[in-house]
């Protein structure tokens, strides 16, 4: 039987600028005294084509692809004995970790012609990818090159520096955690998270931390709110234990991301559902109440512990502190259709193009003064709908 050919094509990419070579030659004195009679045979014009110098374009084999929330615009083909598949535990720098099939981790350096496509990513590899390395069979430490980056079925990810920052790939579910107290609560971060939630199709869930130190009366009325939207709530003590055997439940062997300021108690929690993790925590500043970056880089973290609902499994992906989170890729029009409860009222506005802002015969607005949309939720509409990142 004959083999099948594997569909390959040559693929215009687009790399960044530096790749480009120099674009105006302005040297010319220099070369006069060093050399006058070459100039006799110097080029007087040059056709600017997509295979010339002046171009930052370069011919690689692959095949198109549709990727564009992670960047890249051609799947490049990899034809080695030595390659293997795995996924990417943490990135430092230059250098990733990446875990194989066989339980082994390999550290990574990336392609270069990876890093060389132009895209808008902060970063191309991130903890959760997917990736294909190639590795010498024989060689006694374990390095590998990161050849190839999966499609990422999803990704939470915010705008830094006007570039894509993806907080972590792959994931199920994310747990949004914050604290009731030091540092204090942040609903309007909260709500940007479950809309970047929502347009990645992962489902949120809203952890409130530290709750051994209020009463759980003055959370009620905000914590109310997201679950009559239908989003866990899930309040948790990582001293005491409580919520923790809950959160266990909720991770049930699937994949899922903690996200949320600094010192809120992200790497506690994790202690507190996997025992033996011994991640550093570290207090809250008592100058500013903020907390401090005690976790510099995303992790990948298999679960493999057993809780009160039997093995706990899965994969938990513990980031650093943020303290603001600006959506990437995030148009006006489209916040509106991200809350949940506002989407119903859209159809019923006088105008077809009504922001809900200050119209007349608005029927979200009408919705808010009936109380059948939270005021405070309204308000962190708004702050987003002029893509206020300040909180």
């Amino acid at each position: 039987m004959a083999k099948k050919k594997k569909n390959k094509s040559k693929v215009r990419a687009n790399f960044r600028k530096r790749q480009s070579t120099r674009v105006r030659k302005t040297d010319f004195t220099k070369d006069f005294k060093d050399d006058a009679e070459a100039l006799e045979n110097t080029v007087s014009g040059e056709r600017l084509t997509g295979k010339g110098e002046l171009s930052r374009k370069r011919t690689v084999i692959g095949t198109n692809s549709d990727q564009t929330d992670s960047g890249f615009e051609v799947d490049l083909q990899i034809d080695s004995l030595n390659s293997r598949n795995g996924r990417v535990l943490s990135v430092h720098g230059l250098n990733s970790f990446v875990k194989l099939a066989d339980g082994k981790v390999y550290e990574c350096t990336v392609r270069g012609i990876l890093k060389s496509l132009a895209t808008d990513l902060q970063h191309v590899v991130v903890a959760g990818d997917f990736v294909t390395i190639e590795i010498e069979p024989d060689a006694e430490e374990r390095w590998g090159v990161i050849v190839r980056v999966d499609r990422r079925r999803n990704q939470i990810s915010r705008t830094s520096r006007k570039r894509q920052q993806i907080i972590a790939a792959n994931i199920d579910r994310a747990f949004i955690v914050s604290s009731a107290v030091e540092p204090a609560l942040k609903p309007n971060l909260i709500d940007r998270f479950i809309v970047s939630a929502e347009k990645s199709g992962i489902q949120p869930v809203i952890v409130i931390n530290k709750v051994d130190q209020v009463d759980l009366v003055d959370l009620q009325p905000l914590a109310g709110v997201w679950s009559q939207l239908g989003y866990p709530v899930v309040m948790t003590s990582a001293v005491t234990g409580i919520g923790i055997n809950r959160l266990r439940a909720l991770v049930g062997g699937r994949d899922c991301v903690v996200a949320g300021q600094s010192g809120v108690g992200k790497s506690s929690i994790l202690n507190a559902i996997e025992p033996g993790l011994a991640l550093k925590v570290s207090q809250v500043s008592q100058e500013n109440q903020k907390g401090r970056h005690t976790t510099t880089a995303a992790r990948l973290i298999p679960l493999t512990g057993t809780g009160d609902n039997g093995p706990t499994g899965g994969h938990l992906i513990d980031t650093p502190g943020i303290r603001s989170f600006q959506l990437w890729d995030v148009i006006p029009e489209e916040v509106a259709g991200y809350f949940r409860e506002i989407r119903p009222f859209i159809n019923f506005c006088r105008f077809p193009d009504c922001t809900h802002t200050h119209e007349d015969d608005c029927s979200v607005k009408w919705a808010v003064a009936d109380g059948k949309i939270d005021a405070r939720r309204y308000e962190s509409y708004c702050q987003m709908r002029v893509n206020d990142e300040y909180l």
